[in-house]
Order: C-alpha cells, then structure tokens, then sequence
C-alpha cells in the first residue's frame, strides 16, 4: 500500500510540475520532429527533414514606447539582458514598433476624406478619415462590402483597410500605416543586430491579417530577412513511401502564428525570439509567399 501511494504523489507531482510549465516562455514539441505521433520509418527510404523536436517561444517585452528615429536593434537587446540570442534563433517582430520607428504615423487631423469615403463611413459607423487613408495607401479595391473595405496594398497583400490601423498608436489621433518596404526593414534589423552581437539571425516582421472563410485575425509574415519563407518537400517521399507533389510549407507564416501566441495584443511583448526551429539559411523575400494573379482562383 505504501508503494502504491509513492507511486500516485510521484504522478501527481510529475503531473503538477508539466501543467505549470515555464512562465516566461512558451514551449511547443512538435510531432513532425519527434517519435511520437510519427510512423516508422520504413527501411531502405529516405527519412524527410525534420525541425527541432520542440520549439521555445521567448517574448521580449518593451517598456518604453517606440518613436520616430529609435534603434530597434538598441530597444530590443537592452530587454534581453538577461537572455543572449542564441546561434539559430529567429526573431520575430510586430510591424508596430517598426513602423513608429520608422515614422510611418499619420495624424488624422490632416486627412481629407473624399464624399465618397464620408458617404461610406457614416453608413456603417466607420472613421471616414481611415477609409480614405486606406484607399490612398492601396494599389486596389477588391472588396467593399458591409463595412469590410478589402484592398490590395502597394506590398502586394490581401488585407482590411491596407493594414492602416489606430491601435496601440495614441487613442486614435494617429493613425500607423505598414512600412514602406517591410523585407527592407527586416534585412537592416538583422544587420544591426549582427553589428552588435556577431550572430547573423533571421528577421521576420509580421501584421494581424484575417482570412477568407476563416473567423479571427492570425500573423503573418509581412517583411523577411536571413531565411527562406517556404520550405519545399515536393519530390521527397513520406515514410510510407509516396512522393509528395503539393508540400510547399509557409514557414514564415507559421512561426509568425508561432510567436503571436506570446506577444498577444495586450502583452506590450511586440517582439519574440523563436528558438529551435530547423530553418533553410537565405536571402528571403516576402513576395515568394504571395499568390501571383495568374493563379489565384479567387479573384
């Protein structure tokens, strides 16, 4: 009896102690990289490549607000004193504290609203001075429809009102438009941070997007430097001997999804280092994970 009881306490410590988990990151075991959840191996085939067998999700918290002309690469390794980057991480940045660094701010006040905007707006209870912000800073209109203004914006992405947003800026007085060229922003991000550190990572910059048929917003790779954005497993066999013919794999996506677990919204955590991910070294583009017209069966 009294062993049976050893036994129970050890489980249920053991059950405690993995319920808790770590309080400052956020630790993720993926099943594509560990034996559990994975077929056999069938012999005499080729294994795929796999990622680490479990991902540390680390958010870095900013205590001071971002302003026009602050050093990111400063900002962000004074909050990681007491973390050092690590060979292999990747960082992932909120498009915000770029942009205000970069004075991608717009005071409201002297936005003109077309009638066409103002006619809109009062109909669904809108501000007509973001629509017509949103209009400006698109390349199209793809859909107008009960509130929802879709456009394509001059980056080449899907999204509502342009990605111009009022959140997290000043109460609404300044609106925060995306940056003018986010793989741009990515690449001196990273060579800052190599000045400083000596370690050449990844830079991935995200924003909030929806998506078709889908409720709730997600992140997603909007500026990319140091890494491939997808990884190509066409041509390679799954270990029950098929030959993959459509596995293009949006990384980048999935490791902005990744760290938007952390940073949340209301965190003031707009930056994350992912670490532990098996990533392809390269020069990076966001423009490989966009949909070129000619095969978009949607639009």
């Amino acid at each position: 009896m009294a062993k049976t009881a050893a036994k129970k306490n050890s489980a249920a410590k053991r059950r405690k102690s993995t319920a808790h988990g770590p309080s400052a990151a956020l630790r993720l075991n993926s099943t594509r990289g560990s034996a559990a959840g994975r077929p056999p191996a069938l012999k005499g085939r080729k294994k795929l490549p796999t990622s680490s067998n479990e991902l540390k999700l680390i958010p870095i918290p900013l205590t001071d607000e971002i302003r026009p002309g602050d050093s990111l690469a400063d900002m962000l390794l004074d909050s990681l004193r007491r973390l050092r980057l690590q060979p292999g991480d990747i960082l992932v940045v909120k498009h915000k504290i770029v942009s205000k660094s970069e004075g991608r701010l717009v005071d409201l006040n002297t936005i003109q609203p077309s009638k066409e905007s103002i006619a809109w707006a009062q109909q669904y209870a809108l501000d007509a001075r973001v629509i017509e912000l949103a209009i400006r800073e698109s390349r199209s209109v793809i859909r107008r429809k009960n509130g929802v203004l879709i456009t394509e914006t001059h980056h080449g992405f899907l999204c509502a009102n342009s990605g111009v947003d009022v959140s997290n800026v000043d109460g609404g007085r300044t609106a925060l438009l995306l940056p003018e060229d986010p793989d741009r922003s990515a690449a001196a991000l990273r060579r800052e941070l190599k000045k400083r550190t000596g370690l050449a990572i990844p830079v991935i910059i995200t924003d909030s997007f929806g998506r078709p048929w889908r409720e709730g917003l997600t992140e997603f790779a909007i500026g990319i430097a140091g890494m491939k954005p997808l990884r190509d497993d066409r041509g390679r066999r799954d270990p029950h001997g098929y030959k993959l013919k459509a596995s293009v794999e949006a990384v980048a996506d999935e490791l902005a999804c990744a760290a938007g677990l952390v940073c949340g919204k209301l965190n003031r955590a707009p930056a994350c280092i992912v670490r532990g991910f098996r990533y392809d070294a390269g020069r990076g583009r966001v423009q490989d994970l966009l949909r070129p017209a000619s095969t978009d069966l949607f639009r």
